[in-house]
């Protein structure tokens, strides 16, 4: 708990926790956690993309990872993505005297948030083979390029498809994470057992009209812009709440020229919508889609649509999720299933190995937010539990 009040330090801005990819912030708390993985014993190096990673060397060949993400959204709490990257070093640190019969890795993905480049999971992305090329020329809105962020922090871009993990080195990947959603403590329990991660899509839109002055212009041949994202903003809640399940977000808009005086000529907007089923999330995308051509349509201006990310659902691995579950009653508490509206990188790295993910009670399930805030004794709960894991897999025949 100590250590994610350190990390929570690590921020580009001085009032509030931000801490977004290739940032001297990022760089600071990757430091931090090498210098803790090398006191725990652990070999610890950077890969091409910039994640962290402590190996213990066990029996054998094979390895079985754990970790989460070091990077934050804006004005972040402090335990989304941190308190994974911690919790799997503790449990790490607690096992270095067992001869186990497999190798520990534990990981801090450098990029699951997307904030800086619009793209979630870079640093996973690259662990599982997956990274696409075209991405280094995507620019964040400093003009600066993605493979220029991974230069200037000492990454190699020309070395991201070498560090593919081969799936027969892994037996698993294992996430330890905070809940996000008030499941956990509106039935007061610690941890909850997860059964697999929504899937998830993320689009821009760009609503292309004309500026034209405010007092001057009527109402009837304006080709107003932010009207028409505003229109399609209301369809996209309204599809939201036709699905059982599915959740859908508008989170970011851009309006330009931005003047009190002027009709807007231009507007952009993100769109993120989630659901535990393929088809249901595919269908609403299609139907956002078709929504956006109408608004524009009757507004008369275009929009472009331009398709960032689609991940699909991911279960979690039913062997690895009884290991896990068991483990959890070995210690004497309950925890249900639950399926994860959140994306993970667990999701990405199910690409190479089998995945088993641990959720812990958070306050209210407030996450991405300052208030965010976890109990000592279900970290405590969770680490037990972890390594009640590791030590279940270690008696199993390899």
């Amino acid at each position: 708990m100590e250590r994610c009040d350190a990390l929570a330090r690590c921020s580009e801005e001085a009032d509030r926790l931000t801490r977004r990819y290739g940032t001297p912030a990022l760089a600071e708390a990757r430091e931090l956690v090498a210098g803790w993985m090398r006191d725990a014993g652990l070999d610890t190096r950077f890969d091409p993309i910039g994640n962290v990673v402590g190996r213990l060397a066990g029996d054998g060949e094979r390895t079985l990872v754990l970790g989460s993400h070091l990077d934050t959204v804006v004005d972040a709490g402090r335990y989304d993505g941190a308190l994974g990257v911690l919790a799997a070093l503790s449990c790490v640190a607690r096992l270095r005297e067992r001869e186990l019969p497999f190798a520990l890795e534990v990981v801090g993905f450098a990029d699951e948030e997307g904030v800086r480049f619009g793209t979630a999971f870079l640093g996973s992305a690259v662990v599982v083979g997956c990274f696409e090329k075209d991405w280094l020329g995507r620019v964040d809105r400093d003009g600066v390029t993605l493979g220029d962020a991974v230069r200037g922090w000492g990454g190699d871009p020309e070395a991201l498809a070498a560090a593919r993990r081969r799936p027969e080195e892994l037996i698993g990947y294992v996430e330890v994470h905070i809940e996000q959603g008030p499941v956990l403590d509106d039935a007061g329990l610690p941890l909850g057992v997860v059964t697999g991660i929504a899937g998830q899509s993320r689009a821009g839109l760009t609503f292309s009209g004309r500026a034209g002055h405010a007092g001057t212009t009527p109402m009837g041949t304006r080709c107003d812009a932010l009207a028409a994202a505003a229109g399609w903003i209301g369809a996209v809640e309204v599809e939201a709440r036709a699905h059982d399940g599915l959740v859908a977000t508008v989170g970011e808009i851009a309006v330009e020229p931005g003047a009190a005086n002027v009709i807007p000529g231009r507007a952009a907007a993100s769109l993120d919508v989630r659901h535990a089923e393929d088809g249901v999330r595919e269908g609403a995308v299609r139907a956002l889609r078709e929504a956006a051509l109408r608004m524009a349509d009757a507004r008369g201006v275009a929009v472009a649509w331009d398709e960032i990310q689609a991940t699909k659902a991911v279960p979690c691995s039913p062997e690895l999720t009884e290991e896990l579950a068991a483990a959890v009653a070995g210690t004497g508490r309950e925890a249900p299933r639950l399926t994860s509206g959140a994306g993970h990188d667990a999701a990405m790295m199910s690409a190479v190995t089998p995945i088993a993910m641990l959720f812990v009670r958070c306050a209210g399930g407030i996450s991405h937010h300052p208030d965010e805030s976890v109990r000592e004794e279900d970290v405590a709960a969770a680490l037990d539990a972890t390594t009640a894991f590791i030590e279940r897999l270690a008696k199993e025949p390899s």
